[in-house]
């Protein structure tokens, strides 16, 4: 069964520390739905049309998996949390057998 990824870029973050709210509590929804964060907001090299901005990956053992948990109310209650202003590219994809 292939995995499932979420995979997030933020073009625009205008007060990373607004961002403790939200952060807490999708972890906290990521790991209840048995993801794993791999990546977060660590160094880029960006090439052709990618931007250098944070990006986040999170791993699913399933592309399902990884789709209910964003459809959970833990993470529609972390998705609330979000302050105004705040801008990202979220895409679930499912990895290669």
């Amino acid at each position: 069964m292939a995995k499932g990824y979420w995979v997030s870029v933020y073009p625009v973050v205008p007060a990373p520390e607004g961002l403790a709210a939200y952060n807490e509590l999708a972890r906290a929804a990521v790991r209840a739905a048995g993801g794993r964060t791999l990546s977060r907001g660590g160094r880029v090299v960006a090439h052709e049309a990618g931007t250098a901005q944070r990006v986040v990956l999170v791993e699913f053992d399933s592309f399902e998996q990884a789709v209910a948990a964003y459809g959970s109310g833990a993470y529609r209650k972390a998705l609330a949390a979000l302050p105004d202003g705040f801008e990202r590219d979220f895409r679930i994809v499912e990895g290669v057998d």
